[in-house]
């Protein structure tokens, strides 16, 4: 594998040099970036630690050859949020990041042929279940009009807003969505709730697949989450121009222009915390002074790795961990006209394969397949006649497996699945490769396990055992991102850097 180093960014004088508070940020995923912004905003200055070469978390991107792979994230949902920063900063976004809509979205393909696109506007998407499947429209249509009803109880409530201060429990929204707690279906379980709505089992199955966003097992999660589909379906999916890593590129330079500092190849060493109040990082041995310090790196790892000196939250950080992935980043030498940019290959047996990843800590011989090819909206990702495959599988976190062997096995299974679905030879086409798995995302993401989502959706009370984005216990220590309130995905991680960057203003007097 190869792929170039990340343009240096210049390395600017050390902020803590001169006179007025100052704020480290751990990690520049989209959330420590946000976070960077806004507090630059604040009239904060801020350095960013990075230990990768370059920034973006999960959302960094591999070039392998002439082959360009997003390595995470490869759909941009709620854009807005992004458009919030520039807008911020008194900046037109459109003139440093673009998007355009998909429609359809993605597709699912099952093993009898059967095709279900998943098209913006509600009335095709509920005609074209009613012919591909024995779903009727109206089941479609239900299902939209509860998720919206969904997302209006909890969004504020929850999502715009700490979960940790007894004082945002005193509203309207929250007495609203008190009031009517029962629309928001979290006493029963998606799979549960999308049998009930959905008798064709293969409608079921797809919308149960929307679980897989928050690394959750949709028999065990509450319908709460069916809000997922929503997002992407009514709200909108997008392509970003030239790739997700394209966002978090124009976001640096936002975040430069408002004067944040950024240090790759960095890696902070501890949080320096002395009588219950932050000072600082080490780094490289050499002990920097902060007045602030935000973590965007997963949670328990900031505990058990930065901050081993000092008591541990354990009700939050042993929270059950999310499911991890195997992804194969493959370069193939031919076009596939079956594929569109984004692809669900389904499990024949959902239940038991959430069974084996969640329960049972095992592979499933017959895995369900997320197939992304983002030459399909961006030509230049991978040579003219050629295509750039992003083949990812949800997989257990990491429990000690022998995910050599695994990977091996994955793999086979992949490509027989792939070659007998599609109905043409993958194999011999594959000419690069790259492979992830949950060793590879704990060291380059911090992600405790490789649990790629951080601790578990699935319960209750999920949401309201994830850590908060503030400590109790240390003053000046905050955190941010996906293992924290209000969880993983770009939406809520920027939602996260917004959420904590309100709490310093309000919490940090200067």
């Amino acid at each position: 594998m190869d792929h170039p180093p990340h343009a240096p960014i210049a390395f600017r004088a050390d902020p803590s040099s001169r006179p007025g508070r100052n704020c480290a940020i751990v990690g520049a995923g989209f959330a420590g970036i946000a976070a960077a912004i806004r507090l630059a905003r604040l009239g904060y200055r801020v350095t960013v630690f990075e230990a990768n070469a370059m920034p973006g978390g999960k959302a960094a991107e591999w070039r392998i050859g002439p082959y360009r792979f997003d390595m995470g994230p490869t759909i941009l949902t709620m854009p807005g949020y992004v458009d919030e920063l520039f807008d911020l900063c008194g900046e037109d976004p459109r003139d440093h990041f673009n998007y355009a809509q998909l429609d359809p979205s993605s597709q699912f393909l099952f093993e009898d042929g059967t095709v279900v696109r998943m098209y913006a506007d509600p009335e095709r998407l509920a005609d074209e279940f009613a012919e591909r499947t024995t779903a009727n429209r109206a089941s479609v249509l239900e299902f939209l009009r509860r998720s919206k009803v969904k997302r209006e109880l909890t969004d504020e409530v929850f999502l715009q807003r700490s979960l940790h201060r007894i004082r945002n429990y005193f509203n309207k929204p929250t007495l609203r969505g008190v009031l009517q707690f029962r629309k928001v279906e979290a006493f029963t379980s998606m799979a549960r709730a999308n049998a009930a709505l959905f008798r064709d089992a293969k409608a079921a199955a797809i919308f149960n697949q929307y679980a897989s966003y928050h690394g959750a097992d949709p028999y065990a999660a509450p319908a709460t989450l069916n809000l997922i589909a929503y997002y992407e379906l009514a709200l909108g999916s997008f392509s970003a121009k030239g790739g997700m890593h394209a966002v978090v590129k124009a976001l640096v330079a936002l975040a430069e222009r408002q004067g944040v500092a950024f240090r790759f190849n960095t890696r902070v060493e501890r949080i320096l915390v002395e009588r219950g109040h932050v000072r600082g990082v080490q780094v490289n041995n050499e002990r920097i002074p902060f007045d602030l310090v935000v973590s965007n790196a997963d949670a328990h790892s900031t505990y058990h790795r930065l901050l081993t000196d000092q008591p541990r939250p354990n009700r939050t950080l042993d929270q059950p961990r999310s499911s991890s992935v195997i992804v194969f980043y493959w370069g193939m030498d031919r076009t596939y006209p079956a594929l569109q940019l984004n692809n669900l290959l389904m499990s024949g047996d959902g239940r038991a394969e959430y069974d084996h990843i969640f329960n049972k800590h095992r592979l499933f011989e017959d895995p369900s397949i997320y197939l992304h090819v983002s030459a399909k909206a961006h030509a230049s990702d991978a040579p003219p006649g050629h295509e750039n495959w992003f083949v990812m599988v949800s997989v257990p976190h990491n429990t000690g497996q022998d995910w050599d062997m695994l990977i091996r096995a994955t793999r086979q299974r992949v490509v027989a699945k792939l070659e007998r679905m599609l109905k043409a030879p993958v194999e011999p086409h594959i000419v690069r490769e790259h492979v992830m798995d949950p060793r590879l995302v704990e060291e380059l993401t911090s992600s405790a396990f490789g649990a790629i989502f951080g601790s578990s959706s699935s319960g209750v009370f999920a949401s309201f055992l994830r850590h908060s984005n503030f400590s109790r216990k240390i003053k000046g220590l905050y955190f941010c991102g996906g293992s924290v309130h209000p969880g993983p995905s770009i939406p809520l991680c920027l939602l996260s850097a917004k959420i904590t960057t309100d709490l310093i203003a309000k919490r940090e007097r200067k």
